[in-house]
């Protein structure tokens, strides 16, 4: 009977974690495809009117590994690392029945709008930002340690040189040597983890487990999309894409 019983609670509970990971796939898949409200793509010129029709289609990728990063940390605070695609997040919530629902869909519940961020003295968004460099990698089949190019999210700013954007490189003595302060790495915030360990980021809370995203196995990245450009770190920190 105890057998019986052991065994019944045993079954339950991985019938949930089935569960679980089958809703959070379907969540995954309905961001991936997701089509923005017409017009919005529009609105960003008024803000970035340098930005041709392609570029702005790309902006919107980056914003779905956004939020995609945001579903996959469990919900965890996680930092926006670029100001372009702040911008078009910004545009999206005035579109307020749209974001609304879509944010139902995606999350289960409210995404609400936390600007963009860089490293600086407050733990929480350093920790904010590590989370969003782990799974943004991990989208992108990249090592997160050993990355050797920077996941969209983070090289867009860089590639078109946006005023008040925020550049990412793999290595930056060379520029820090030359006296560019303005460039954040991934040395930078490596070490900075979640509850102020090194290493992977807290996830308890996340229906994805890190060996099973992408599975990139602790090795050397493996390639991925080819929207972004070059980088290595684990990191926040700014990029020059082309």
């Amino acid at each position: 009977m105890v057998f019986i019983i052991g065994l019944s609670i045993v079954l339950s509970i991985a019938l949930f974690y089935v569960w679980l990971r089958s809703r959070a796939a379907a969540r995954a898949d309905y961001i991936r495809t997701y089509m923005f409200p017409t017009g919005l793509l529009e609105r960003l010129v008024k803000l970035r009117p340098e930005l041709s029709l392609k570029d702005r289609q790309l902006v919107a990728r980056a914003l779905r590994q956004y939020f995609l990063v945001y579903l996959k940390s469990g919900y965890r605070h996680v930092s926006m690392p670029s100001q372009v695609v702040d911008d078009l997040w910004h545009e999206f919530i005035l579109y307020t029945k749209h974001y609304e629902q879509f944010c139902n869909k995606a999350f289960g519940r409210y995404m609400h709008h936390t600007p963009a961020a860089v490293l600086g003295a407050s733990q929480r968004n350093n920790d904010g930002l590590r989370r969003t460099w782990w799974f943004a990698c991990l989208e992108e089949n990249i090592n997160p340690r050993r990355a050797t190019r920077l996941p969209l999210l983070f090289a867009l700013d860089g590639k078109w040189n946006i005023a008040d954007g925020f550049r990412y490189e793999p290595d930056c003595s060379a520029l820090r040597k030359n006296g560019d302060g303005t460039v954040y790495c991934g040395g930078d915030f490596s070490d900075i983890g979640a509850g102020g360990s090194s290493g992977n980021p807290d996830s308890s809370d996340s229906p994805y487990s890190f060996s099973d995203s992408n599975d990139f196995g602790g090795s050397a990245d493996s390639g991925g999309d080819s929207g972004s450009s070059g980088c290595s770190g684990g990191c926040s920190g700014g990029c020059g894409g082309d």
